[in-house]
């Protein structure tokens, strides 16, 4: 059976297991195939590729606790955001 193509929403939330080679293969031919047809989800894509290129380059002692704990913050905040929604 045939899935559904896949909205932007959906990819956005795929897109870190895509980057990382992670999907399914089905997973990853859906995504692919909105990828070809959606300029805004190719941009989106290329975007997180070039922040995990960069992020990869800072060490953490670098960041001051203080903006260590903040993110952590943020990241857990979107995270319950993010799972309240899909419920």
């Amino acid at each position: 059976m045939a899935r559904s193509p896949l909205t932007c929403r959906e990819l956005v939330e795929l897109v870190t297991d895509y980057v990382e080679a992670t999907l399914p293969a089905a997973d990853r031919e859906r995504f692919e195939v909105h990828l070809a047809e959606c300029t805004a989800c190719r941009n989106h894509v290329e975007q997180m590729r070039q922040t995990i290129l960069i992020a990869g380059r800072i060490a953490e002692e670098s960041i001051a606790p203080e903006v260590q704990r903040e993110l952590l913050q943020l990241f857990r905040g979107w995270r319950r955001v993010s799972q309240s929604q899909r419920a």
